[in-house]
């Protein structure tokens, strides 16, 4: 944008992120394949002003991102909200995956949809349940970025979007050569453009 001669402060980039990020993901995850039927659960800490939070994370056998949510504190009540979010968008599973955390198996037992799903633990220290795992990796690596977040509102907001969006575009390079990588990659970005024309019509529209 500098080359063309326009001026963008960081706070206008924001902005757009408020404004479009939503409608970018919700098109994200309409273009994704289907979920799957394994669920795997983890929370990780994150440091918000100071307090420490718990962003809790579910995703499938994929390694696909169902869904995320910043909370206060990691018993039965916020297990619980989370189980009912996730449900929100994404079918029952066959199966559910987390660590020893007894919160998980006392809020599941209260919810009617899960009650009958298999559940299996995993000792958070053996690193079994990698698929939760290793989604935490990009998240880390965008807080050291952004200088760690800041509140919590806006950290769901923001890490709501950034995962959607992020998965697709992360292809998995080591399972396909440089033409096939380039070829696919050509098609994300084709679609990303396509999103961006209906975002805009439909705030022209609004």
């Amino acid at each position: 944008m500098l080359e063309r001669g326009v001026v963008v402060t960081y706070e206008t980039v924001r902005c757009w992120c408020d404004k479009f990020g939503a409608g970018f993901a919700r098109c994200a995850k309409l273009v994704r394949r289907k979920s799957g039927s394994t669920w795997h659960l983890d929370e990780m800490f994150v440091t918000l002003r100071g307090e420490p939070y718990l962003l809790w994370r579910a995703v499938d056998e994929h390694g696909a991102e169902l869904d995320v949510l910043v909370q206060k504190r990691r018993d039965k009540a916020a297990a619980k909200r989370f189980f009912r979010r996730v449900l929100r968008s994404n079918p029952v599973p066959r199966k559910i995956v987390t660590d020893q955390l007894r919160s998980y198996p006392a809020a599941k037992a209260d919810i009617p949809e899960l009650a009958q799903v298999k559940h299996v633990f995993v000792k958070a220290a053996a690193r079994v349940n990698n698929r939760a795992e290793n989604t935490h990796q990009p998240t880390r690596r965008r807080e050291r970025e952004m200088c760690s977040f800041r509140d919590a509102r806006r950290t769901q907001a923001f890490l709501s979007c950034f995962g959607p969006i992020r998965q697709h575009f992360a292809l998995p390079r080591h399972q396909m050569n440089a033409a096939c990588h380039r070829a696919i990659l050509k098609e994300r970005l084709a679609t990303c453009h396509e999103w961006i024309i209906a975002t805009a019509v439909e705030r022209v529209i609004l």
